[in-house]
């Protein structure tokens, strides 16, 4: 191998290195910026990044191929995190929080959807429905109906009205964050017709559950990401001029 063979290949990988960092850094600014935005936002689940190698296969993390040439942090993508958010009291008997695992089901126009959000209201028939006015389902997936009267939601999801039960509120769960997608801030479809079952979280009324995305991180986190992010494009632009550099003085003496 020539030395302007070895040079190219040398700036070729750092190339490969800083383009791969600069792509990562940016989809993973889109996340952090996402996730900033919607630290308000009553029971939004934070997406946070996970990485994976350029190279994929069960002998990959051993191929000389992935070591030597393309074994960086390529952004694999985003899973949701489905940690606890703050429960805020609201005195409001229609707010319901979920402490621990699980979902309401809502009727949707796409369908059946999962949410965290729990600020209800009775609707002038009587159907529990959220802000968006979907129906709340129960564990039956049909929609919640409660009469006028003294409401009183348990930690298991059973509604009675004036003593009476009048119905119960579902609670869900999957298998994991990969069978969700999110579907605007709050909102969540299963992913190729995954089937939930039921939770066993502990619902708590008259509060609601804020986002899991704390303010002050969020606001650091996008700051360390568009911090790499530059640093990611500086060494691009440097590499690329290390190219124009061996172009210009070796390729005269070929």
């Amino acid at each position: 191998m020539n030395l302007l063979q070895q040079e190219v290949r040398q700036v070729d990988s750092g190339y490969y290195a800083a383009y791969s960092g600069l792509l990562a850094r940016t989809e993973a600014l889109d996340s952090a910026a996402s996730n900033l935005s919607n630290s308000g936002t009553k029971g939004f689940r934070a997406e946070r990044e996970y990485f994976r190698s350029a190279i994929m296969g069960p002998d990959a993390l051993s191929s000389q191929l992935n070591r030597t040439v393309n074994n960086f942090g390529v952004l694999g993508g985003n899973t949701l995190d489905l940690g606890q958010g703050a429960l805020v009291p609201t005195g409001n008997p229609l707010d319901v929080a979920i402490e621990g695992e699980g979902f309401f089901a809502v009727r949707a126009k796409n369908g059946i959807r999962y949410t965290r959000d729990g600020q209800f209201q009775r609707s002038i028939d009587g159907t529990l429905i959220n802000e968006r006015g979907e129906a709340v389902l129960n564990a039956q997936k049909l929609p919640v109906r409660i009469p006028s009267g003294d409401t009183v939601i348990s930690s298991e999801g059973i509604v009675s009205v004036d003593g009476a039960i009048a119905g119960n509120l579902g609670l869900f769960k999957f298998a994991s964050a990969n069978s969700i997608v999110p579907e605007g801030t709050n909102l969540y479809a299963p992913v190729d017709g995954a089937a939930p079952s039921v939770a066993k979280g502990s619902l708590h009324q008259g509060a609601l559950e804020g986002s899991n995305q704390d303010a002050i991180q969020g606001t650091l986190q996008l700051i360390l990401v568009q911090r790499q992010a530059e640093m990611m494009q500086k060494a691009l632009t440097l590499f690329s001029n290390e190219f124009d550099k061996t172009a210009s003085e070796e390729l005269p003496k070929v």
